[in-house]
């Protein structure tokens, strides 16, 4: 079994991480999925709300095989791993991360145990191209890196909160928001 492992901060969730979850259903046979803490981030709301908007993005895409797994989130990628594999111990894991983290991912907390246990797949995001240098000291660290044919929209969660662009989310997404007055400096 193939499974794709999508974690994100989902502050909040927007229609870039929905057609990128879209497009790994397609592409595996089960996506894990899961609300995190990233530990160089700061964050906006509550991990509460992040995993319910998560949930409530997954529900909008018309496939059976995303789940999400709130129980596997740690600040750690490594221990969501080890949880994964109690889960799926034969499971073949390839871990979604976008172009724009693979420049941090050498400083992640024991890379190399992490890097061993998964296969790296690269989702392009528009403005953060995939650096060769960067590709290969990722494999030096000990994994492979495959490069998504997938290229995540030109949206951020980081613009919606400091903009408020609606174009960002999904209208259920959006929907949630207003009913929780969420963001409200980005309004």
């Amino acid at each position: 079994m193939q499974i794709a492992l999508f974690g994100t901060s989902a502050d909040p969730p927007t229609a870039g991480h929905q057609k990128i979850l879209s497009w790994l259903s397609e592409h595996f046979d089960q996506v894990v999925v899961w609300a995190s803490d990233n530990p160089f981030k700061s964050h906006q709301t509550t991990i509460e709300h992040r995993t319910t908007m998560l949930k409530i993005l997954i529900e909008d895409i018309p496939r059976n095989n995303i789940a999400l797994h709130q129980e596997l989130s740690s600040r750690r990628t490594l221990e969501t791993v080890q949880g994964v594999k109690q889960y799926w111990p034969d499971a073949e894991l390839h871990l979604a991360v976008g172009s724009d983290l693979i420049g941090q991912m050498p400083n992640w907390y024991k890379i190399e145990a992490l890097l061993s246990q998964v296969n790296l797949l690269v989702i392009p995001r528009p403005g953060y191209p995939v650096e060769d240098e960067k590709v290969k000291t990722l494999e030096q660290l000990g994994t492979n890196v495959a490069i998504a044919s997938v290229t995540g929209l030109p949206v951020s969660s980081s613009n919606y909160r400091e903009k408020g662009d609606p174009e960002t989310l999904t209208p259920a997404i959006s929907a949630y928001i207003e009913q929780n007055r969420l963001y409200q400096s980005s309004q």
